[in-house]
């Protein structure tokens, strides 16, 4: 994901900001890291450079 996307994603639970933890990056790209609630505090992943923010029950659900 493009890390210009953090002002216009937010929280699908209460939309709040969402911090981002990166783990790996290649250029402007993040390739993984999580994505935390500043509010709420729950966590989405990034995963090939793709974030995962359905809510935690669905992304269960999901795998």
């Amino acid at each position: 994901m493009k890390e210009s996307l953090m002002d216009i994603i937010c929280c699908p639970m209460d939309k709040h900001d969402l911090e981002l933890d990166v783990d790996e990056r290649e250029g402007d790209e993040v390739l993984s890291g999580t994505l935390t609630c500043t509010d709420c505090g729950e966590s989405y992943p990034i995963e090939d450079g793709i974030p995962n923010l359905l809510p935690p029950d669905m992304r269960e659900e999901a795998e």
